[in-house]
């Protein structure tokens, strides 16, 4: 859903993407410090307890510095012509490890539990395939040459919104978070299936031409 305003804000962020360039940085160097950075809110989310519930504040910071990175590499790649087929496939790449270290950090804390310990881990789990599903769903499809981009209500940047609400929320009251991932989970697998869907309305069509 947020896919087409991400866009937008690309296009915002000329200026940005001109002084990284000065410095240096290319699309695929604004990739890998976006991974770094959520690589590092993985571990703040891993440290996270009841006793240091304000870890929670250091993962949210992170989370949303790694996103801007996801925003500022295309950015910069369409700015100064630098995008390239490896850029699209390593982002790519990164942003599926990044979102197993993040949901694999929160499950590691054990915090946020609603209703049972057993409960939160399946939650977790269960975001965590399904957000891989979201992706591999829209891989396979653009790879039959349906365009997947934007369909679905729950793409990385919605799933990444979620988070950081609950995160921040559980500051407060620690089960947020798990409410948060069960959103999460139940968001990824409503966005499979629409996907699923989307994809079987394009095959039919394509087969009756």
């Amino acid at each position: 859903m947020l896919t087409k305003f991400k866009q937008k804000v690309q296009q915002l962020l000329v200026s940005q993407a001109r002084t990284v360039h000065k410095i240096g940085l290319t699309p695929n160097g604004v990739t890998a410090i976006g991974f770094a950075l959520s690589s590092l809110a993985a571990v703040a989310y891993a440290l996270v307890s009841q006793t240091q519930p304000l870890w929670l504040l250091v993962a949210v910071v992170l989370l949303m510095a790694s996103g801007f990175c996801d925003t500022l590499d295309g950015a910069l790649a369409r700015t100064f012509q630098q995008a390239t087929p490896f850029g699209g496939f390593l982002d790519s790449l990164l942003d599926r490890y990044a979102d197993a270290f993040v949901l694999a950090g929160v499950i590691i804390s054990g915090e946020g539990i609603i209703i049972s310990p057993t409960f939160s881990l399946v939650a977790g789990l269960a975001a965590l395939a399904s957000s891989f599903m979201v992706s591999y769903s829209r891989a396979r499809a653009e790879a039959a040459g349906i365009k997947m981009e934007s369909v679905g209500i729950a793409e990385r940047p919605e799933r990444m919104i979620v988070l950081a609400g609950a995160s921040l929320a559980a500051i407060f009251w620690l089960p947020a978070l798990g409410i948060g991932i069960v959103i999460i989970a139940v968001l990824a697998t409503v966005t499979v299936l629409q996907r699923g869907i989307h994809a079987y309305k394009s095959f039919d069509r394509k087969r009756k031409v």
